[in-house]
């Protein structure tokens, strides 16, 4: 009845985002459609993408039934104080996927002094006491980092591209790094196949499937042959 919702985004003079509010649609129409249709929304699936800042009674369902039906859960925030209070969560989920300002909002420790290269080892630490089973961190145009509990952690560099517009980078990172975990890649191709994307989706104006160029196709074109 109200649409999806009112977004305000203020940015700083860097671009990142300083502050944000909303006012959210109503949700709870979502609930009766994961208890009537759990089975084929979440047997089928190969992962389950979540935001996890999404209203508490249809996030609760989505991990009641992603473990359920033994499905990882690669999880993604908009609000990162919401996402505070979902810590509950954390040691279930496949993967996590933050900026570098959130991820210091999750661990409670700034992140601003270290290096991309001192990231992952300090990453690495922390998610073995409360994070997830792994955690990405993007850092802009430096690119990503990752850890996970297993012990991996590393470094992707951000892919050059001429930048035209920004918008949906984000999101696109966060695909692109899904598909390659539900292909049963490790969290270092991941983290490739999300800069990949996301440097499809800068480089152009376009908002939605960018046309990539045959020699600039990499590991996205591998994942779906």
């Amino acid at each position: 009845e109200n649409g999806m919702g009112i977004w305000l985004a203020v940015f700083n003079d860097r671009g990142d985002v300083a502050s944000s509010i909303s006012v959210r649609p109503d949700l709870s129409p979502m609930e009766e459609i994961l208890r009537e249709h759990h089975r084929e929304i979440f047997g089928d699936a190969d992962l389950i993408v979540l935001e996890i800042d999404i209203d508490r009674p249809v996030s609760d369902l989505v991990m009641h039934y992603a473990k359920q039906y033994g499905k990882k859960v690669f999880a993604l925030v908009s609000v990162m104080s919401i996402a505070q209070e979902r810590r509950d969560y954390f040691p279930d989920l496949g993967c996590f996927i933050c900026n570098r300002q959130e991820a210091g909002m999750l661990f409670g420790e700034e992140f601003g002094h270290l290096e991309s290269g001192e990231l992952p080892g300090f990453l690495a630490d922390r998610v073995q006491n409360a994070g997830p089973e792994n955690i990405i961190v993007t850092l802009g145009a430096e690119g990503a980092v990752y850890a996970g509990r297993d012990g991996s952690k590393g470094f992707c560099p951000a892919k050059p591209v001429k930048v035209e517009d920004t918008t949906g980078a984000g999101d696109a990172f966060c695909a692109g790094a899904a598909a390659a975990l539900a292909c049963g890649r490790d969290l270092a191709e991941c983290c490739r196949a999300g800069t990949e994307l996301a440097a499809a989706v800068i480089g152009t104006k376009q908002n939605v499937c960018p046309v990539i160029a045959p020699e600039e196709r990499g590991l996205l074109y591998e994942l779906s042959d």
